[in-house]
């Protein structure tokens, strides 16, 4: 085994209706062969699905692993922050609960790694060609490529993701997780923006997580939806941080513009139908969240 650079590790999981027992077994028995001082804490988020929260109970049952139950509901990014504050030890490990450790030696790789900061490990996208159907997949598995170590270290804040990082818990007190966002989707993008703001050491390795899970079109579309309706929200926060947001603020001719609202309100639904179907075509993905962005009007409480 390699001399190890670190010797103790907190590792944390945000979980929200989803059965993460494998995921914790298997990095419990990784942590047990390493010899360090660790613990895993799995943050449920309110959860409401009475099977999973059964089934994850047995995850106390496991050596130095612990299942929180929250009684509100408060989004990733606060549950981020609450197992920060749980936690006892220096290095924090924060994982997403639907994704699968590829390796053996996953958390040895971390715990080699001489790095302080933030050490972001990346993700992997499984071959599943049964899956040549699901509009995330094709679209994870497209962007894959761009999603190297060396590509994402060359604009290390922009293209953080909180999928799978480690953290110094000091970096994490002084720069935490913007609670504002209270649903998934441009939360990472902020932290890696304070990251910036903070000047605090950000490093991408090649330790990835795969993902393997994808959901229905329906599904994710209505998640693109709410996640561009954030990014409205936090527009001014996060220019610099968004390819939509740079594409759409570089348009400055009105008449442009225009046709483009005009398109997205002619044939956004019929795009958006594409999407959600059986054949989805990647090329409208992107045209359809521009168009939905340039055209989204808040609703005045």
């Amino acid at each position: 085994m390699k001399n190890l650079a670190k010797s103790e590790l907190s590792i944390l999981i945000p979980n929200y209706n989803n059965v993460c027992v494998e995921l914790v077994a298997g990095l419990q028995k990784q942590a047990e062969r390493l010899g360090i001082a660790y613990e895993i804490l799995v943050g449920d988020d309110a959860s409401t699905q009475s099977e999973t929260i059964r089934q994850n109970q047995s995850i106390n049952q496991l050596p130095h692993c612990r299942l929180i139950q929250k009684e509100e509901n408060t989004g990733s990014a606060a549950t981020r922050n609450f197992l920060g504050r749980q936690a006892r030890y220096h290095w924090l490990l924060f994982l997403d609960c639907d994704i699968v450790v590829p390796g053996e030696d996953f958390l040895e790789r971390y715990m080699t790694d001489e790095h302080e900061g933030v050490i972001n490990g990346g993700i992997c996208i499984t071959d599943a060609p049964t899956l040549r159907h699901c509009l995330r997949y094709i679209y994870e598995k497209a962007a894959e490529p761009e999603h190297t170590a060396e590509k994402r270290q060359a604009n290390r804040y922009q293209e953080f993701r909180s999928t799978n990082f480690m953290i110094e818990r000091t970096v994490l007190e002084a720069c935490p997780f913007d609670e504002r966002f209270t649903r998934s989707g441009y939360e990472d993008v902020m932290f890696g923006k304070m990251l910036k703001q903070q000047g605090a050491s950000v490093c991408h390795i090649d330790n990835p997580v795969m993902m393997t899970e994808f959901e229905p079109n329906p599904n994710y579309m209505d998640k693109i939806d709410r996640s561009l309706r954030t990014l409205h929200t936090f527009r001014n926060e996060l220019r610099g941080y968004s390819r939509i947001l740079t594409f759409a603020d570089n348009i400055h001719i009105p008449a442009v513009l225009a046709l483009m609202r005009l398109w997205h309100h002619i044939f956004g639904l019929a795009i958006r139908r594409n999407l959600c179907g059986q054949h989805p075509i990647l090329r409208l993905f992107n045209v359809y969240r521009l168009g939905y962005f340039l055209c989204y009007q808040p609703k005045e409480n």
